[in-house]
Parts: structure tokens; C-alpha cells; sequence
């Protein structure tokens, strides 16, 4: 609500205050270049106008890139502290689950997602009215469905339900939109994702300058994974069994990061970055002037391959980025832009081996088989074996709570940094355990966050907008 609440108030009648501009020089989408024009309603008319509207969207993905780290990551048992230092007092009580509903990163985040919202609800108000090719006029109304299913989805994962906006609202109805109900929320979600997938409104693939942009795959991935977080196991398994063999579990997981290797096979989705252009690159998020020894990581995590061959265990080696006085891990290596002082690394959300991963969790969840030829346990060792592992036995797994875990312990390893183990963790009901192994007593409250005071103090009205229980 913040967003629309200041709009109003601020009279700004716009879309973005960044708005991406196709550059000229590889006229590629994810080439989005800042500008600090303000685009009112007399734009939104053209094809253009609405490519430029629905880039605006995903330009907002990569300034949430801090969820990923902050909120998933620093909460997770992969990342730490040892104890803040200037300008990480906010993180360091995340990761020590003692922050309160005035914690800059939560107010800071929350706003964040709310304008990737409003940005998607300005084209979804306008597209119907505008007169352009039917077929681009679907692809961009399912692209920005998507992106707010994305942002609305990763907001109730982090806060609960959530109030959601489904289109621009003035400053009276912002101020009573309350927060919904478990089934109105897996109503918003869901519905979205399967109006994309059964209206055919996105497509497989893209040309090459078009590469990034949310597809079909991304959409059932995405809607997956709200069936799963919603307890809803056989429709997640019968649309992630449409994907088997849709995309490629690459032999050597080096190269799915490998940055000359962009949105291979493997890739479904991901935000994109372009290290030439400036505002469109980033600082290198997670690097260390120490090659050996990485302070921020948890005894799980530094544990976490002992033992094993797993070739996953070389993507959190350190590499010199040449000509810096930096290092960065190899899942994100990238040389710098020198004339940007900027890396180009995409961030990837959406992998094949997380799809064939959940997968076997929603097999699993359906009915546990003891079978070592069940499709779960295959699926799970796709990805396990890709690893350069033997394949687990079924003996190994021999109940519907132990396969769990494996799968929970093989999603730690498949996916480290990648903003998915905090709440696999809370899907999977491993999240209070693991912070007890790492010294952390939670209770069941801090599965979700605060809600921003910001946000409580504006609304003023605990009827329609309350703090969640605990905080």
C-alpha cells in the first residue's frame, strides 16, 4: 500500500520513477537503461508504450535482489553474523531472528515489492483499452500477471497474507484493503498462473533479444511452487510432470553459473543484468578479500559436502576477479565492466533441477512409495547424481518424513545462495530445527516476519491491517 498511498498523496499520476529504454546498441530487453523521465497515463497507447511499461517491471526485480540475500539467505542456516558492524544491525538481528517491525530492510523491501506491484497493475488497468497486435498484447498482459504473482507470492511468503492491490487504487480504497483470507490469497496467486498457462498468454521461448523474458515454463514452475507452499501436492505433480524433459539438467553444474553461458538450458527463469550499462549492472553482491575462508558461513553449510565427492562443493570456492582487489564466489564469478565498475552475473530464480526437485517433494507428499523405482526417488536422483554421487537408495529413504529430508538436505546443497533455503525450510518443516543446530531457539510465530511499522502506523485501523502474532 505504500505505494499507492504516496502516489496519491504526492499527486505523482506515473509509472515509474526509472523507466527502461531499449538500448540502441544490442536492442536486447534486458539491456534496461534508467532514465528519469516520468511517464504519465498519455503513454500507455502504443506497443512501445507497453514494452517499455512491462521492461519497467522486471527492472524492479533487480533492486528486490535483496530479499534473496537478506531475507532468505541471512534467515536461513547458510548465512550468519558473528556480529554486526557499521550499517548491519538490520541484518544481523534478521539473522538472529530479533528484529522488530521497524527493521529498515523489512520497511525497505516491503515498499519495494509494493511499486513492482503497482507497476504491473498500471499496464493491467490499461492493456484491454489499447489497440495493438492481439498477440503482443497478451504476451505483455501474461508477462506482467507473472511479475506480480512473483513479487505478491515471495510478499506472502515472507509476511503471510498480505493486502493485495489487483489494480490502481485511490487513496480511500488503499486505505480499506484489507488483509485476505488463506483462500482469497491462493486464489490471487494461482489464479493468475493458470490464466497465463491456459490462455497460452506467454510462450516457450523467445528470440534472442527477447531472451529472459517470462515464459510458460516460468509460469508453471512458479505455480508449482504456490501449490506446494498451498498444501496442494497432486496439482503441483501433474504440471511439473508436464515439464520432465522440458528443459536440461546441464552434465557439469559449473557451467548452468558460468557467465559466457546465460540463460542455458537449465535456466528458466532469471533476473537479468547487463555490467556495460550502467544502473543495469551490480557491485558484485557477495565477495571477500579472503580466498580461504568465508566468515559468513554457518558450520552447516561449511559442512555441508564433508565426505563426498559433490561436485556442487567447487561453486563455493573463491576466485580473484583479475585486476581487483576482490574475490568472488565461483557460482557468481564475473570479470568487471572497468568503464561501469559493475559485474553482469544474472540472478537466477527458477532452475529445471528445482522443478524436477519439487517434483519428487510433491510425489512424495502425495504418497510415499517404498519403491526404488518410484518416480520420486528418480527424480531425486537426477539431481543428486548430476552431483557426481551415487544414486541414494531407497533403504536410505525408508518413510514419507525421511524422503522429506532428503529432499530438504538435497535442495541445501543444490541451491546455496540462491534465496530458496529458508523457506524450503519453513515448506518442509525443517526451519526451527535447523536454527536450533545453529544455536537459534525460534518459536513458530518467526516463520513469518514483522509487518512494517511504517505500515501499520499509516493505516492506522488494526481491523484492517494487524501485526502478525508475536511481534
Amino acid at each position: 500500500m505504500t505505494a499507492y498511498l504516496k502516489k496519491v498523496f504526492l499527486l505523482f499520476a506515473v509509472l515509474v520513477a526509472f523507466i527502461p529504454a531499449l538500448t540502441s546498441c544490442t536492442d536486447s530487453f534486458f539491456d534496461l537503461k534508467p532514465d528519469d523521465e516520468v511517464i504519465g497515463d498519455k503513454v500507455y497507447k502504443t506497443e512501445n508504450d507497453f514494452e517499455l511499461a512491462v521492461n519497467a517491471c522486471y527492472s524492479k526485480l533487480q533492486t528486490q535482489m535483496d530479499f534473496y540475500i537478506e531475507m532468505c539467505e541471512y534467515r536461513s542456516d547458510n548465512l550468519t553474523l558473528k556480529a554486526p558492524t557499521a550499517g548491519t544491525q538490520d541484518r544481523y538481528d534478521i539473522d538472529m531472528f530479533r528484529e522488530t517491525s521497524a527493521n529498515g530492510i523489512l520497511d525497505k523491501l516491503w515498499e519495494n515489492f509494493d511499486n513492482g506491484i503497482y507497476r504491473c497493475n498500471k499496464i493491467l488497468d490499461k492493456i484491454d483499452n489499447a489497440e495493438f497486435n492481439l498477440t503482443k498484447k497478451k504476451q505483455f498482459k501474461g508477462e506482467a500477471m507473472f511479475v506480480r504473482a512473483l513479487t505478491t507470492f515471495n510478499m506472502y511468503r515472507a509476511w503471510g497474507n498480505v493486502p493485495v492491490a489487483r489494480r490502481v487504487l485511490s487513496v480511500n480504497d488503499a486505505l480499506l484493503l484489507g488483509r485476505p483470507s488463506d483462500q482469497q490469497m491462493y486464489e490471487y496467486l494461482a489464479g493468475d498462473l493458470e490464466q497465463i498457462i491456459t490462455e497460452n498468454m506467454l510462450p516457450e521461448n523467445y528470440d534472442s533479444k527477447d531472451v529472459g523474458r517470462a515464459t510458460s515454463g516460468a509460469a508453471k514452475a512458479l505455480l508449482a511452487k504456490v501449490y506446494l507452499t498451498f498444501k496442494q501436492p497432486q496439482k503441483a505433480a501433474n504440471l511439473l510432470q508436464s515439464m520432465i524433459g522440458s528443459y536440461e539438467l546441464l552434465p557439469n553444474i559449473v557451467d548452468v553459473f558460468d557467465v559466457n553461458n546465460k540463460m542455458n538450458r537449465e535456466i528458466i527463469f532469471a533476473v537479468r543484468y547487463n555490467k556495460t550499462i550502467v544502473g543495469e549492472g551490480h557491485g558484485a553482491w557477495y565477495s571477500l578479500t579472503n580466498l580461504t575462508d568465508d566468515n559468513n558461513r554457518t558450520d552447516a553449510l561449511n559442512h555441508l559436502y564433508d565426505g563426498t565427492d559433490d561436485d556442487r562443493a567447487d561453486l563455493l570456492e573463491y576466485l580473484q576477479v583479475p585486476g581487483v582487489n576482490t574475490c568472488l564466489m565461483r557460482k557468481f564469478y564475473d570479470t568487471r565492466d572497468e568503464s561501469t565498475r559493475q559485474y553482469g552475473s544474472d540472478n537466477i530464480l527458477i532452475r529445471y533441477s528445482d522443478v524436477v526437485l519439487m517434483y519428487a517433494e510433491a510425489l512424495n507428499e502425495v504418497a510415499y512409495s517404498g519403491s526404488q523405482d518410484s518416480e520420486a526417488l528418480k527424480a531425486l536422483n537426477m539431481v543428486h547424481t548430476r552431483a557426481g554421487l551415487t544414486p541414494i537408495d531407497i533403504a536410505d529413504v525408508p518413510s514419507h518424513d525421511e524422503f522429506r529430508k532428503a529432499i530438504l538436505l538435497e535442495r541445501q546443497k543444490e541451491f546455496p545462495y540462491e534465496g530458496h533455503r529458508w523457506f524450503d525450510s519453513v515448506r518442509l518443516g525443517g526451519a526451527i530445527e535447523a536454527a536450533a543446530a545453529d544455536g537459534k531457539s525460534i518459536n513458530d510465530y518467526q516463520l513469518l516476519y514483522p509487518i512494517p511499522l511504517s505500515e501499520i502506523e499509516r493505516i492506522n485501523n488494526t481491523d484492517i491491517l494487524w501485526q502478525n502474532p508475536g511481534y
